[in-house]
């Protein structure tokens, strides 16, 4: 990766960072806030990056790739609010939920990679 791509996605990467932040204090709606965190600022990013060096057959891979990650999110975003319903602890929370994030990110990856193989040879 070069200077010119790093700084690329430092930039479009923290303009959307700091367009959510803005939001949560801006915003009388406190649930607009949540929505903006998970903004999807990071794949997009990867995404015209890639399609920027490599075309879009590499991009749409990454676009695919991250459908995993997202439902992912999901599943860190469940793991977050009850694990600080249940202890009242963020840092714990947080990494409680990353982890699961990681964890189911790669399970569903590697089922749907499976299930994809198993239907193949079945033709």
């Amino acid at each position: 990766m070069n200077k010119q791509d790093l700084f690329m996605r430092f930039l479009l990467g923290g303009s959307a960072v700091s367009l959510s932040y803005l939001i949560t204090v801006v915003s009388p709606w406190k649930i607009l806030a949540g929505i903006f965190a998970a903004f999807p600022a990071v794949m997009l990013t990867a995404v015209i990056m890639v399609g920027i060096a490599s075309g879009t057959k590499k991009a749409a891979n990454i676009a695919r790739g991250s459908v995993y990650g997202m439902i992912g999110g999901i599943i860190c975003v469940i793991a977050v609010l009850l694990s600080l319903q249940g202890t009242n602890n963020w840092i714990f929370s947080i990494t409680f939920g990353l982890i699961s994030w990681l964890v189911s990110s790669v399970t569903i990856s590697t089922l749907r990679e499976r299930m994809t193989k198993k239907a193949i040879r079945q033709i």
